[in-house]
């Protein structure tokens, strides 16, 4: 299996009060979960106990499809974590979602890490597994269409 990013980094897991739960757990079956409140309609990410409008608790997760578009993005030069010191140019990148009130998700940008990158630009997910780590998780990297 080849990773874009590089072996040695933390695991994301879900908080101790599992309020990020559905998430990880969609990213392992190749699904996108965000949150969306019964009540209001309000779309929310990151995960949270509460609704951001209109407070109701515990709002549902639904799938939405991997798709957005760059909203920001930023080529990083200087690594974040001792593990990401031989991988750096890398490009993140700030997805929005159109078919999920437009909330956002930060990401990896999939290829060469001096690709030219554009506001804008249509991109969709890629999941990458670590079935290996200690704790198995799923990234949910970003590739241009």
């Amino acid at each position: 299996m080849t990773y874009y990013l590089p072996q040695g980094l933390p695991a994301p897991v879900a908080e101790a009060d599992g309020v990020s739960a559905q998430f990880w757990g969609g990213l392992r079956e190749e699904k996108l979960r965000v949150q969306r409140c019964s009540r209001c309609g309000t779309w929310q990410f990151g995960p949270e106990c509460i609704c951001h409008n209109c407070h109701e608790f515990d709002p549902p997760w639904v799938e939405v499809p991997a798709k957005g578009v760059i909203y920001s993005w930023e080529r990083i030069w200087h690594p974040v974590h001792p593990a990401l010191k031989a991988s750096c140019p890398y490009v993140a990148v700030l997805v929005e979602l159109p078919h999920a009130g437009s909330i956002r998700l930060v990401g990896n940008l999939l290829g060469d890490p001096m690709q030219a990158v554009a506001i804008g630009a249509h991109v969709s997910g890629r999941y990458e597994h670590h079935h290996d780590a200690q704790v198995p998780y799923t990234l949910l990297q970003w590739q241009l269409d």
